[in-house]
């Protein structure tokens, strides 16, 4: 029986939409991204901390996100801007799932057709890995660039094509994003500094 409910478990959080997002998603607000050091070092040259957040499912952490950019960063143009983000995973995720469910968000920011959306999630799902609680998976945008992904420090694969990039980081910071709140978390500090859109 516990076997049992915990297979639905698993099932709810990879099969309902937490390998990214969910309706139930509740984010985590920005505090401490102004009282993080600014001497801590950055993956991304020139950047700083904006924002961090923690998605949830039902009660059960996914992943906690951050969001690093360098000055004058405007949310509302993010793909103008490099950035990086970083996930840390709290749960088990495939690679194939994490790629499936990527596409399926990118269809929010904008459109692609189903060819597109093959070559893709098979590309995605090459260049990710299997991740577990602890992992942390950094995703590097540059505008006009693939998308290239870390892990322990070393680039463990990318997606080399522009238009993928721009539409899988619009999973978390597009406007038409499923999560705005994570979204408003993860920008907190353009708000706050008056930089960006109000």
């Amino acid at each position: 029986m516990i076997a049992i409910k915990n297979i639905a478990i698993s099932a709810l959080l990879a099969g309902a939409g937490a390998v990214f997002f969910s309706n139930f998603a509740m984010a985590q607000g920005a505090e401490g991204v102004a009282s993080a050091s600014p001497a801590a070092s950055t993956p991304l040259a020139g950047a700083r901390l904006v924002g961090q957040g923690t998605m949830r499912f039902l009660g059960f952490e996914v992943y906690r996100a951050r969001l690093w950019a360098q000055p004058g960063f405007d949310a509302d143009q993010y793909s103008a801007h490099p950035l990086a983000l970083e996930l840390t995973y709290q749960r088990n995720f495939t690679a194939e799932a994490i790629a499936k469910r990527s596409i399926e968000e990118m269809r929010r920011v904008g459109s692609f057709t189903p060819q597109q959306a093959t070559r893709w999630q098979q590309a995605l799902q090459a260049a990710l890995p299997d991740v577990k609680p602890g992992d942390r998976l950094l995703g590097l945008y540059q505008p006009g660039a693939g998308a290239v992904f870390k892990m322990g420090g070393r680039v463990v694969g990318e997606v080399a094509d522009a238009e993928f990039s721009r539409l899988f980081f619009g999973i978390w910071l597009s406007p038409q994003t499923s999560e705005p709140g994570l979204r408003q978390a993860l920008i907190a500090a353009t708000r706050t500094a008056g930089q960006g859109q109000p």
